[in-house]
């Protein structure tokens, strides 16, 4: 890899260096961290406008469109909401629904018995314990039916603007492992990996640049390496055939 279209990245390069035999080194870790700005501003450059795919409109709406979201399409979810939000104003009408009237709603979303269940215990909680208001830290989230950290950090990103931490779904899993972000298979280890490797202002970004950068180029099974941006900084770890 190459740093010098950016003069930024070669004084950091300079800086971080060491000296190994006589000669002028970058140890892996900072070479990775320069790497990861490369790869950080060639997908900004190339999606300028990426912003939060799901459509809400309070904190609430916006928990309940992520958990819709597990094992669905963003897109699917999308269709869902707007008779779904229509229906529940309040947290307080989702804490008194039936079970059976929410699935009618979300059934299209797919594991609706499961999802239903956890965002009707979901309001019941916040109800009873957080005056119907949705937590703004990882901890209380965490404590909720239903939510990990993929959907906390998103949660926390898009309700409250508190970027605390990189949400890893199946793209964001599937493009760090292929740049070789990390080696990891479990996505809080992967998250951990992110938080390392990227700047603290860059963690918001980098979970829809990776998204996207997935959806449309490094797909699953079959990437479009021959036309990827990223393709000169990326070691193409685990692709056995693109196009």
């Amino acid at each position: 890899m190459s740093t010098t279209k950016n003069p930024k990245l070669i004084g950091e390069s300079l800086a971080l260096a060491v000296v190994v035999d006589g000669r002028r080194r970058t140890p892996p870790a900072a070479a990775q961290r320069l790497r990861a700005q490369e790869i950080y501003q060639t997908l900004k450059k190339l999606y300028p406008d990426t912003y939060a795919f799901l459509k809400f409109n309070t904190p609430f709406e916006c928990l309940v469109a992520v958990m819709l979201s597990a094992q669905c399409t963003d897109v699917r979810v999308n269709m869902t909401t707007p008779a779904l939000f229509a229906r529940y104003k309040t947290v307080n009408d989702y804490a008194q629904s039936t079970q059976q009237e929410l699935e009618s709603y979300i059934k299209s979303c797919g594991f609706y018995h499961t999802k239903a269940k956890h965002i009707i215990a979901t309001a019941k909680i916040l109800v009873e314990k957080h005056r119907s208001k949705v937590p703004a830290t990882m901890e209380k989230l965490l404590e909720l039916p239903g939510v990990a950290r993929k959907t906390a950090n998103i949660v926390l990103g898009n309700a409250h603007k508190h970027h605390t931490g990189i949400a890893v779904d199946t793209h964001v899993k599937r493009v760090s492992t292929r740049l070789g972000l990390t080696r990891e298979t479990n996505t809080d280890r992967i998250e951990q990996d992110l938080l390392r490797t990227f700047r603290p202002e860059q963690w918001w970004d980098i979970n829809y640049l990776f998204i996207r950068h997935g959806r449309e180029t490094c797909k699953a099974p079959t990437p479009f390496c021959s036309r990827c941006a990223l393709s000169s900084l990326c070691p193409r770890n685990g692709i056995t055939k693109s196009t």
